[in-house]
């Protein structure tokens, strides 16, 4: 069995997936994973599925040095820098179809299910060559990750009871 970084407060009413070695860019599904970050899982999926489309932008917060603007992402974060990292977006909307699929095995009701945690690290980096001008041989490297996600039912807040009035206290030496 696999140890996730971080497990639900409630196993019964979540269910987990995750990925390991993806070919895809650390930097971007970081990026994308920070976006879907505690959303319900209709409009994580929907949000990435317009991604793929072009139709909104994941903000670039942490890894967008060079990153032109755009007004899609200006929606959603203050600095407006944002791209459509659509490997990133596959990856981690193939893992919500996986968790997903998980709930419903384990009788969960997928449409209250948010995503609670989900978490992108660095793995191995997969080293190629390039062949230089005069001989030389430089690196070629790949940044692939590990994504791992955690879906959850809303829990439902304890409803307070209805306050009802009290007679005033009286003091001891005034009765």
């Amino acid at each position: 069995m696999v140890k996730y970084s971080k497990e639900p407060e409630n196993p019964i009413k979540s269910c987990k997936a995750r990925g390991s070695d993806l070919r895809c860019h650390f930097k971007n599904t970081r990026e994308t994973a920070h976006a879907i970050r505690k959303l319900p899982l209709i409009k994580a999926k929907r949000y990435l599925e317009d991604v793929l489309v072009h139709k909104q932008a994941i903000p670039f917060t942490r890894f967008c040095r060079g990153f032109g603007r755009t007004a899609q992402a200006k929606n959603r974060h203050s600095n407006g820098q944002g791209r459509w990292p659509a490997k990133s977006a596959k990856f981690i909307l193939d893992l919500l179809k996986n968790a997903e699929s998980n709930a419903e095995a384990k009788g969960l009701d997928v449409d209250a299910l948010h995503i609670s945690h989900i978490k992108v690290n660095q793995a191995q980096k997969q080293r190629r060559r390039t062949y230089r001008a005069h001989g030389r041989i430089n690196p070629y490297m790949s940044s692939p990750c590990h994504i791992e996600l955690t879906l959850s039912e809303k829990e439902e807040p304890v409803k307070k009871e209805p306050e009802t009035q009290l007679a005033p206290r009286t003091k001891k030496n005034q009765a």
